[in-house]
């Protein structure tokens, strides 16, 4: 006979597992299904995101960074650090072990909230009485049943046509996470968030990195102000990135991968890398869900088709994150698998799209929320902009690294804020008191007139927003 939940979660990554734990918490019985299985072949919750994405790239990016810190910037410290070497398999071990303590976690928050685990691939076997008929396919097969079910299967990353992942030379997210030597020259097709996060890595530890970008403009999303001030910091770093190229046969061998693309002058270049990583976006999964069992509406993408409150054309099933619309960010989906489950409970979940944080974790970092002055341009908005530099920050000095600006954009008329764009260090942490303040409906001044702790990255933060009246006290 087959198991009766309230709710059904399929999928276990940010908001499957998110999702699960807030039905739990408002009193339903709660079923979550993951397929994902860690070396041994056990259960790993969590999703691309914790197994082969946000959790497990930051564990490199911070290893590669203090192994830069200590070949190039220790000595200004005054330490002596010689002969520094790196151990690739220690750092990918270490990078395992980050990953393995967010997968048991997972599982404990599970246990902790009452939810019922279920390790193996979920899909649609047809309605039944008392809501939907989904199985389970794992080491044993089961069939479960619930009144409402949440879907959360996440994305794939997205192939190349021609060139399939092999995960030895041409390189997912996946396999770029698990390289097991630094390799002397690495390719990268796409220069967004993967691209920049493993190009950061590899360059760090002694790659000759090469990243090819399609588009003309660098990091066409991010405020043109920031984004140009990022390509300087990294062209002087030496990661080598090119605009406008067109990417014509690759050719995966023994020895590497050859490139063959033309640049935007147009001409012809052979690139000869020991790997290329791919990442040219992501693709919605629904792979294996049996949507058509119970007539469950998919776009052209391949992403369920849902409103604004993540209802399907289907009553009880709803879907969050990646595999629906908006942008495939694990706080995204986190935001969206909290709402649906308070909905579920007759709830007003809360889910707005322009105050998602966006954060790439490269030396120096970039963080954003809201429009940027291009938007504002297009969108015909009177506004006010405010900068401040963080060389102009003590705490940024004494950091070490004062790469970088905060910049404040601000409605001419009522100066409420309406996007706040930083890079320089430590921006990911920075960018959060910009998305209280627009929560709040907040204005320049506001923020302006707040006491900020001296000394502090923060005080950039400040300084900007004083900067949209022209009344910055330290620059």
């Amino acid at each position: 006979m087959s198991k009766q939940f309230d709710v059904v979660v399929i999928g276990g990554g940010p908001g499957g597992y998110i999702a699960a734990i807030r039905a739990a918490q408002l009193g339903f019985q709660v079923a979550c299904i993951d397929e994902w299985k860690n070396a041994a072949g056990g259960p790993a919750p969590g999703g691309t995101c914790t197994n082969v994405g946000c959790i497990p790239s930051k564990a490199l990016l911070q290893s590669s960074e203090h192994f830069d810190h200590a070949n190039h910037h220790f000595a200004e410290h005054g330490i002596s650090a010689k002969d520094v070497k790196m151990d690739v398999a220690k750092m990918i071990a270490r990078k395992d072990n980050v990953v393995k303590q967010n997968n048991d976690g997972i599982l404990y928050l599970f246990k902790k909230n009452k939810v019922t685990f279920f390790h193996g691939r979920g899909s649609f076997a047809g309605k039944a009485e008392g809501g939907y008929t989904v199985n389970v396919a794992g080491k044993t097969e089961e069939s479960i049943t619930a009144k409402q079910v949440i879907i959360a299967t996440g994305s794939n990353a997205r192939a190349l046509p021609g060139t399939p992942f092999d995960e030895v030379n041409v390189l997912s997210n996946d396999g770029a996470l698990r390289v097991g030597a630094v390799p002397k020259k690495l390719a990268l097709i796409g220069s967004g968030v993967i691209g920049l996060e493993m190009g950061s890595v590899w360059r760090r530890l002694g790659a000759d990195v090469t990243i090819l970008e399609g588009l003309p403009t660098f990091l066409g999303a991010v405020d043109e102000q920031i984004a140009k001030e990022a390509k300087k910091a990294f062209d002087k770093q030496g990661l080598k990135i090119e605009l406008g190229v067109k990417v014509g046969e690759i050719v995966n061998g023994k020895k590497g991968v050859t490139v063959n693309y033309t640049n935007a002058k147009g001409e012809a270049i052979v690139l000869e890398a020991d790997k290329l990583i791919v990442s040219i976006g992501r693709v919605p999964n629904t792979i294996g869900l049996n949507a058509e069992a119970i007539g469950l509406a998919v776009d052209e993408r391949g992403a369920i088709v849902v409103d604004g409150d993540c209802k399907t054309n289907v009553p009880g099933v709803w879907a969050v994150g990646d595999v629906v619309r908006g942008p495939m960010l694990a706080h995204k989906a986190e935001e969206e698998g909290v709402a649906v489950a308070e909905r579920i409970a007759g709830q007003h979940g809360h889910v707005n799209f322009n105050t998602i944080p966006w954060v790439i974790y490269t030396s120096p970092e970039i963080a954003w929320v809201g429009r940027t002055e291009q938007q504002l341009k297009a969108d015909g908005v009177a506004y006010k902009a405010g900068t401040f530099p963080f060389l102009a920050n003590g705490r940024a000095r004494a950091l070490g690294d004062t790469t970088g600006m905060v910049k404040f954009l601000a409605d001419a008329t009522t100066d409420e804020i309406l996007g706040v764009h930083m890079v320089g260090p430590q921006v990911s942490e920075l960018i959060s008191e910009a998305v209280v303040a627009m929560e709040f409906k907040a204005s320049a001044e506001d923020i302006a007139r707040i006491c900020h702790a001296h000394p502090s990255l923060s005080e950039a933060t400040k300084e900007a927003a004083l900067a949209v009246d022209k009344r910055t006290l330290n620059f």
